[in-house]
């Protein structure tokens, strides 16, 4: 229960947002509270924001009763900008517009779009946003600009800071500005003179004091996010100028951000990569330097150390040669990108050239084939993710960036080194955009005792000494400075400056209620406060990082709960277990997870893709389903299981009366009468909408043409239960069309025996009824393998997660099973002949067939049978989930944002299994069905 100021704040707040999106319950204040960085600081309140006038709103409320407000978009921010033990705003899913302006040279955005969403809509013009941070396929624009993110490639020529066009601001007053919008800008030049006038003056004290000027001029020509970007008082003479590039990297101390505005840079499509060995860090750093002369041609070049080298060299793919080399080598990754080949050439050639007298171990030798210089790049990517794998439990993973000045870089990485030695971070290891001395280091430090807090402490002191004081760089070079280098920020920028960045942060914010002690603190040993527990739950979470990147394929992000923050709800409660301190909380913890962490998650594993350390929490999930099923649930599972063919009889029977319902009432009625009986009866009443399929009639098993090519066919069970709904486009039963197409290519049809009790197990395996899903699995597995003659002849199956159940848990090798689109595709395609359909058709890939790696695939043959094949942008799993879209349509509905939106001008929609069709036509205004359906129109007899 909250109380006095905050409860005063939450009554008032929610007159005028949703209540359903204002949380201060434990559960989400704990999931929200937690961002990639090593801070946890648990806010009192969460308010999912979809509106400027609700941040208004909120700032009018916390002004008036002195609460403090953080803003956050995707939390994969790593210095503690994104935490709050206040008030936090969170500004992702209900800001999602973007617009492409100008035949793609600008973009605008709103702070909920992801980085690598903006790039997709800008990808058909050639172009692309400056900042390329590694997080791009998580993060969001909102963090994007308030960090001044950068990246391997954009440098300090391509951020954020030098290609933002405008911004569209609230500031802590309330006050919205539009710096693209005259009037807003003519008007907020009369409201705010006295801001204004202040940047002004500051500006002026800058020029008075020659040597910070050159100290600020100097320091920019670097990354730099440390403090605040006092480079907007000396490069512009408008204080409107000098505000919006000051907005840029502020990390929500100064406004928030509702839109940018960005001017996009060209992606050249021509590039080449080369991965150089070196003798010793110094070596490595002598040819960084003369890169570093030529960035017109060096699109990047990466410094990896040793350790960092040793961390991957037994991963696959890793060139043997890592193995062999010594304990002072080190080695650079380039890339050099160009328009045309004859250009990429020449720039490689040149390149060769800068650095022929540089001694190297390895040759200099690029590759323009995007599979080997693809895998080059991933042994970069799978440094981070190697360090966090091997970590040891309890302990935190933290990726700190500094930067040298690139003529120190040498001396600079060698006292860093040494820094790690002296400390005892043995694990350490160092990567970094050699190109602007920007360094990566990785460490793992155990925050679990008072020992090894005073030890991070000391080491981070020391770092910051050694870049900050002796070599004059930055201590944050593109993280932001967050809570985690504010105490340093005086360190860096000496007096003078630092007064000048408290200044400028009364100006903005007097009232200090935005994002307090981020980036300007009284506190100097906030680095070490409020530091993040990592307690052990269990052996399938126990090495997440926390970073985030899992959140954007989980259907569940908008709803309830995202992979990330399942994990950190379970290791509370296994520390609140463990300790058996504060049982009313772990009480309150278990009531909430049991919908937000259980009932809405998919078990998709999704999540895994995504995941740089390749946690699934969907494994979780049904892991703790299968410990928390009763005894009656496993006796029921097992009935059915045994039963199977009565099971799905008693199915078909429930459809049939609903048809007669249907008949006689209409759509209409229809709708009113189940909604009815959820009301009444709650979420075992299945939802209702036109797309609900009909009864499946007994098949008529079509055995194709006799001949030597056959092929086994197990119509899977949705098949042999469901029939397409009345509103579906093509009324035949999937065994009927997938029967005709392979009659097409020549093949003899076998079915299973006694095939209505078979079934891959995963309607068992969902509920956590591994006992029951074994034995299905091992009953078909007999009836397969008798079918096929022991794996003579392939067996297909028309559902892309029953095929991806039997890949995964069938043990004889001798079987060979393909989902039929697979089959069609890769081995039937030689006996048809294609004719485009001459339509506009959308794709769903589900989520067993992208984890599977076969996304690509359905795509080729959808394009082989369509002339244009739309696959919408941000739809991963649909949420749908087998039988989740009828008891919890929520979760497909909020999983299928956008959809519609993408698809209005196709005129159907196909995927590969039904039950997710069923909730694709119900949210896409399309109709989707089985992509056998469009493959029998588009092709023939060969």
């Amino acid at each position: 229960m909250l109380q006095g100021a905050y409860r005063l704040f939450q009554q008032a707040i929610v007159e005028v947002i949703d209540p359903r999106r204002v949380f201060s319950d434990p559960l989400s204040t704990l999931a929200y509270g937690t961002d990639a960085s090593c801070y946890r600081l648990v806010p009192k309140i969460v308010i999912q924001t979809h509106s400027e006038a609700e941040v208004q709103a909120v700032l009018a409320q916390a002004a008036a009763l002195k609460l403090p407000v953080t803003f956050r978009a995707a939390g994969t921010s790593l210095s503690g900008q994104a935490v709050s033990d206040s008030i936090l705003v969170v500004a992702n899913h209900g800001w999602k517009d973007l617009q492409v302006l100008d035949e793609g040279r600008a973009i605008r955005l709103q702070p909920g779009v992801i980085g690598a969403a903006a790039n997709a809509a800008l990808l058909p013009f050639g172009r692309k946003i400056g900042p390329d941070p590694a997080t791009i396929n998580s993060a969001m624009i909102g963090g994007i600009v308030s960090n001044n993110s950068s990246g391997m490639c954009c440098g300090t020529a391509q951020n954020t800071y030098q290609t933002i066009k405008s911004l569209r601001l609230v500031l802590a007053d309330g006050t919205v500005l539009d710096t693209a919008d005259t009037a807003s800008v003519t008007a907020f030049r009369q409201s705010h003179a006295g801001l204004l006038a202040g940047l002004a003056g500051l500006a002026a004290r800058i020029r008075a004091d020659g040597e910070l000027e050159a100290r600020i001029r100097r320091k920019y020509k670097m990354k730099n996010t440390t403090g605040y970007s006092l480079n907007a008082l000396v490069d512009f003479a408008d204080p409107l100028d000098m505000l919006l590039h000051l907005i840029v990297g502020s990390e929500g101390t100064l406004a928030f951000v509702s839109e940018a505005t960005y001017h996009t840079v060209e992606e050249l499509p021509h590039k080449a990569s080369a991965l150089v060995l070196y003798p010793t860090i110094k070596d490595a750093c002598d040819a960084i330097q003369l890169l570093a002369q030529h960035k017109d041609v060096v699109s990047s070049a990466e410094l990896l150390d040793r350790a960092s080298l040793r961390s991957v060299e037994n991963k696959a793919g890793v060139p043997a040669e890592l193995k062999t080399l010594g304990d002072e080598a080190a080695a650079i990754l380039m890339e050099t990108r160009a328009r045309d080949a004859s250009a990429l050439t020449v720039q490689i050639d040149a390149i060769c050239g800068y650095i022929a007298t540089i001694p190297n171990l390895s040759g200099i030798r690029f590759t323009d084939v995007a599979e080997e210089y693809t895998r080059l790049w991933n042994i970069r990517k799978g440094m981070f993710p190697s360090v966090g794998a091997m970590r040891a439990a309890e302990t935190t993973v933290i990726i700190e960036d500094v930067v040298f000045p690139i003529e120190h870089l040498a001396e600079g990485t060698l006292k860093l080194q040494a820094l790690f030695r002296q400390y005892h971070y043995d694990e350490a290891i160092i990567f970094g955009h050699a190109l602007e001395g920007n360094l990566h280091f990785v460490f793992t430090p155990n925050f679990s005792g008072e020992a090894e807090i005073k030890r991070y402490e000391a080491f981070i002191e020391a770092v910051c000494k050694l870049v900050a004081v002796e070599y004059e760089g930055a201590v944050k070079a593109e993280h932001g400075t967050g809570r985690n280098m504010a105490p340093f920020v005086e360190m860096e920028w000496g007096p003078a400056a630092y007064r000048i960045m408290q200044e400028l942060k009364a100006l903005f914010d007097p009232d200090g209620i935005l994002n307090p002690d981020v980036i300007i603190t009284h506190d100097k040993l906030l680095h070490i406060r409020n530091l993040k527990p990592i307690p052990t739950a269990n052996t399938l979470i126990d090495k997440c990082i926390e970073c985030g990147f899992c959140e954007v394929m989980c259907p569940s992000r908008a709803i309830t709960l995202t992979p990330r923050q399942r994990i950190v709800a379970n290791r509370e409660m296994a520390a609140l277990q463990q300790s058996g301190q504060d049982p009313s909380r772990l009480d309150a913890l278990r009531e909430r997870y049991q919908f937000a962490g259980d009932e809405t998650c998919t078990t998709c594993g999704l999540c895994e893709s995504a995941c740089p350390v390749g946690i699934n929490t969907g494994a979780l999930t049904s892991q703790l389903r299968q410990q928390n099923l009763s005894d009656t649930g496993w006796a029921l599972a097992n009935t059915l299981a045994s039963h199977y063919d009565t099971a799905t009889a008693g199915a078909r029977l429930g459809l049939r009366a609903l048809q007669t319902v249907q008949s006689v009432a209409g759509n209409a009625a229809s709708g009113v009468l189940m909604r009815s009986l959820r009301r009444v009866v709650g979420r075992r009443i299945p939802y209702w909408t036109p797309y609900f399929p009909r009864a499946a009639s007994k098949l008529r098993l079509d055995g194709g043409k006799q001949g030597e090519r056959k092929v086994v066919y197990l119509p899977s069970c949705l098949t042999r239960t469901f029939a397409p709904a009345k509103a579906q486009p093509d009324q035949r039963p999937l065994n009927e069309v997938v029967a005709s197409v392979l009659g097409k290519a020549g093949y003899q049809i076998l079915y299973p025996q006694q095939m209505d009790g078979l079934c891959c197990g995963t309607p068992f395996k969902s509920k956590g009824a591994a006992d029951a899903a074994a034995s299905k699995l091992s009953e078909l597995e007999a009836a397969l393998l008798q079918a096929s003659d022991n794996g003579r002849w392939p067996v297909i199956v028309d559902n892309g997660v029953c095929t991806a159940s039997m890949l995964e848990g069938l043990q004889d090798k001798r079987l060979q099973v393909y989902d039929v689109t697979r089959f069609v595709h890769e081995v039937a395609a030689e006996h048809l002949a294609f004719t485009p359909q001459p339509e506009s058709v959308a794709l769903h890939v589900v989520c067993s067939m992208r984890k599977t790696g076969q996304a690509a695939m359905l795509n080729g043959l959808a394009k082989r049978c369509a002339s244009t094949v739309i696959e919408p942008q941000g739809i991963t799993c649909c949420g749908f989930a087998g039988d989740k879209g009828f008891s919890h349509p929520e979760l497909n509905s909020s999983a299928l944002t956008g959809l519609k939106a993408q698809v209005k001008d196709c005129g159907s929609g196909f995927s590969n299994s039904v039950t997710c069709e069923i909730g694709l036509s119900a949210n896409a205004g399309i109709p989707y069905q089985n992509l056998m359906y469009l493959v029998d129109r588009a092709c023939r007899s060969r």
